[in-house]
């Protein structure tokens, strides 16, 4: 791959800290934190842009935005704090890269769907968020694709990782540690996706980007191979840690109300980002496998 002057917005998460382990060799890398780049602040975005740019030499700049308000449910009251980081940061980060001439990857997500299909979601299927979370990104992408800007819309699903904040595997381990069984819902669907899998695809469109050849479907979907359900994800997680599988038991969304509706298919179509040339993330039961390694169960420390 192209080495690159890669800005990483949320670079201190999940996703960002992946993204920056595997950057291509040579790369002159900044992944600033919240602390360090405020999204949601011009001059922030301004002179984060700026200082890429001014070490950047002759490696071609990207922006891939990995900053998010993921708490799901308190967005439902915390609305203002959600906008803020899903819609003003992206509209901000859009508007400075299309001032420098400088590409941008925005990461979205699944539940800018409804999740009342049946089948997996295509890009140009229509959206209706039904979460206060979602109805933020969506307003993030929608900025970003007017922006002017030399912008892709990249929506995922699932995500989990080694690093960074709570995730469903970590929370699963604990879980296994603390509960004789566990109860995990199994009327949603949707692809596990590996943070380290996802960070690689999006390197590999950060690098047909600037190779000149970047797709021409502005919104594609990156996610895991297959799907399954939590109450699935999490019997793999047991599987994976030698734990007995049948403690899990399954329940309905109906029987553990959240505050913010979660979509019952979250499955998204791989078919643009094939359709690209770009590389499918492999099936997400064989990417579980191989992450394993980088988490530990706190009851077994």
């Amino acid at each position: 791959m192209t080495a690159l002057a890669l800005l990483v917005p949320g670079g201190n998460g999940q996703l960002g800290h992946d993204l920056v382990a595997q950057a291509p060799q040579g790369s002159v890398v900044h992944n600033p934190g919240s602390r360090d780049l405020d999204v949601t602040q011009a001059g922030d975005v301004v002179r984060a842009i700026d200082a890429l740019l001014a070490a950047a030499g002759d490696l071609p700049p990207v922006v891939i935005n990995a900053a998010a308000y993921t708490a799901v449910d308190a967005a439902e009251t915390d609305r203002n704090g959600a906008y803020s980081v899903n819609a003003d940061g992206p509209r901000l980060l859009a508007a400075v890269c299309a001032s420098r001439q400088v590409p941008l990857i925005q990461v979205s997500t699944d539940y800018v769907f409804p999740g009342d299909k049946a089948e997996p979601y295509e890009v140009d299927d229509p959206v209706g968020p039904q979460s206060v979370y979602g109805i933020t990104k969506l307003a993030g992408e929608s900025s970003v694709l007017r922006s002017g800007a030399e912008a892709w819309v990249v929506r995922t699903a699932w995500v989990y990782g080694a690093s960074g904040s709570v995730n469903f595997v970590k929370s699963i381990l604990r879980l296994e540690g603390e509960r004789d069984s566990l109860s995990v819902v199994d009327d949603q669907r949707g692809s596990p996706t590996w943070s380290a899998d996802l960070a690689t695809g999006l390197l590999e469109l950060a690098d047909r980007i600037v190779s000149g050849d970047g797709p021409k479907s502005r919104v594609l979907h990156c996610t895991g191979g297959g799907e399954t359900t939590w109450y699935g994800f999490a019997r793999a997680i047991f599987e994976e840690l030698g734990a007995d599988p049948e403690r899990v038991k399954p329940c309905t969304t109906a029987d553990f109300p959240r505050p913010a509706p979660r979509p019952a298919n979250s499955v998204l179509s791989p078919a643009a980002w094939v359709d690209a040339g770009l590389t499918p993330l492999r099936p997400w039961r064989e990417a579980l496998s191989e992450a394993f390694s980088g988490f530990v169960s706190p009851a077994r420390g």
